[in-house]
């Protein structure tokens, strides 16, 4: 099972934004986490593999073949998760996947079947009858995921599946993409960084459209080891301190702060400590090209 995109350029404004640019990576079983800023071209990404947009140039290939040519046959085996909860509040969430189930032209036998395991699996058989106007947020999200299962695809596209949602809710959804995920290949889009970082095979780092990485997190962090580092700082001092440094998180009490930032091996800070790196630090150091001020 391979997902391959290769060299997929694609660009708006009449050639003058460049959302994907000689993008390629090549795509089996597990969870990807997909990184990067706004604007990075994440969503053309997910907008070409699922085939609503098309691509200048390149193509995408599933197991060898065309996805282009495949058509009907390449979209039966995807499943998407919109970022945006764009649900039909007046319809049950049992009505919601039926609705669902007829868009992909799934037999009412197995529709009927796939939907009662479906609801069960993401918890939500005891509101099925609820109408999804009344769900809370991480409601929405869990039927938005059992939508993207019908029809049990070998590829699942997340785009920012557990935005706005409180933090069990997060680890909820988290844990349950990562059991689903053995056999699937799932790309999970993100700004919440923590979100994949136990549960990715690999991060994909984008941005301006180019693609920056494609490694295991392990080796990613590895190569961090010598540029995390905190320092703790009078609380008067922090401000010129963050002028000077890339700073990825504060942790203040009654005396002072503690600053984590990213350290210059080449300019040692004085009296800071070597920390072991998180992803969120890797996140800053590719995308954050200034100090902050």
């Amino acid at each position: 099972m391979e997902l391959s995109i290769q060299s997929v350029t694609k660009t708006y404004r009449r050639g003058q934004t460049r959302a994907l640019d000689d993008f390629s990576v090549v795509l089996t079983p597990g969870v990807y986490g997909l990184l990067g800023p706004n604007g990075a071209g994440k969503s053309t990404l997910m907008n070409i593999i699922t085939g609503n947009l098309h691509p200048d140039s390149g193509s995408v290939l599933w197991n060898g073949k065309d996805t282009r040519k495949m058509g009907a046959a390449f979209r039966s085996v995807i499943g998407y998760m919109p970022q945006q909860q764009n649900l039909y509040d007046d319809f049950t969430a049992k009505r919601f996947l039926w609705y669902m189930a007829a868009l992909k032209k799934i037999p009412h036998k197995k529709a009927a079947q796939q939907i009662s395991e479906l609801l069960a699996m993401v918890d939500l058989t005891d509101a099925s009858s609820k109408k999804l106007g009344a769900y809370s947020g991480g409601m929405k999200q869990r039927i938005l995921i059992a939508q993207a299962l019908l029809n049990d695809p070998d590829i699942l596209i997340l785009d920012e599946p557990t935005a706005g949602l409180d933090p069990k809710e997060r680890i909820r959804i988290r844990n349950f993409i990562s059991k689903i995920a053995q056999d699937k290949i799932v790309l999970f889009a993100t700004h919440v960084v923590s979100d994949i970082e136990f549960i990715a095979k690999e991060i994909i780092l984008l941005k301006a459209g180019t693609l920056l990485l494609k490694e295991e997190p392990a080796q990613i962090l590895r190569r961090m080891e010598s540029l995390v580092c905190e320092i703790y700082l009078p609380k008067d001092m922090v401000s010129d301190f963050m002028k000077t440094h890339r700073v990825t998180n504060l942790f203040a009490d009654e005396s002072g702060v503690t600053v984590r930032f990213l350290n210059d091996p080449n300019h040692p800070t004085e009296g800071a400590v070597l920390k072991k790196p998180m992803l969120e630090d890797v996140y800053l150091f590719y995308f954050s090209d200034e100090v902050q001020t």
